[in-house]
């Protein structure tokens, strides 16, 4: 995820200080995904240092105010310009947690999945209930909520197929270990 790109975004609708970015960004996508102020702070220096935003002074409380330089601004069009980059996918715990169960003895592959599965399913009942929810009630501004929660309902409906899949292919492992010879003249 990209929290510089995020930040840039917020700062081309108006200037911020840190605490109001968090705010900000845990609103419009739902919360989600929760950031560290420290992160906050921490990206704000490196997007001044690259000269993509600049400190404004202070809000008159203390807070130092940043907004977006033109440079900025061409680096947030770009990146709502281009697609986000898939080559490299992420690390998938959940994927080598089973890549590595199938193939150490000992571990019950099928407690491991079975477990997940409890997990990604009680996952996808929350986020469907938390779409609901926000749907009954739905304003304008929760349009941005509700795609967040669309995204990880189709992840987690995703993730409960793959374990599905993942089962089967235990059971056929199964079956052919346990079959007798295969090829041979009957």
């Amino acid at each position: 995820m990209s929290i510089r790109h995020s930040l840039l975004a917020l700062l081309q609708d108006q200037p911020r200080y840190g605490y109001e970015l968090r705010v900000e960004f845990e609103d419009r996508t739902g919360a989600a995904w929760p950031l560290n102020i420290g992160q906050v702070y921490t990206t704000l220096d490196r997007l001044e240092r690259d000269g993509l935003v600049s400190k404004d002074g202070d809000d008159g409380g203390g807070h130092v105010v940043y907004s977006i330089t033109d440079a900025g601004a061409e680096e947030v069009g770009a990146w709502f310009g281009g697609a986000v980059d898939r080559g490299t996918p992420p690390r998938n715990e959940i994927a080598i947690k089973l890549a590595l169960a199938v193939t150490l003895p000992g571990v019950d592959t099928s407690a491991v999945i079975q477990s997940q599965r409890e997990v990604s399913v009680r996952a996808l009942q929350e986020h469907t209930q938390a779409r609901k929810a926000v749907s009954a009630n739905q304003r304008s501004m929760d349009t941005a909520g509700l795609l967040v929660l669309d995204s990880l309902i189709f992840q987690a409906e995703a993730e409960v197929r793959w374990l599905d899949l993942c089962e089967a292919r235990m059971v056929q492992v199964q079956v052919q270990v346990q079959a007798p010879g295969s090829g041979g003249a009957g």
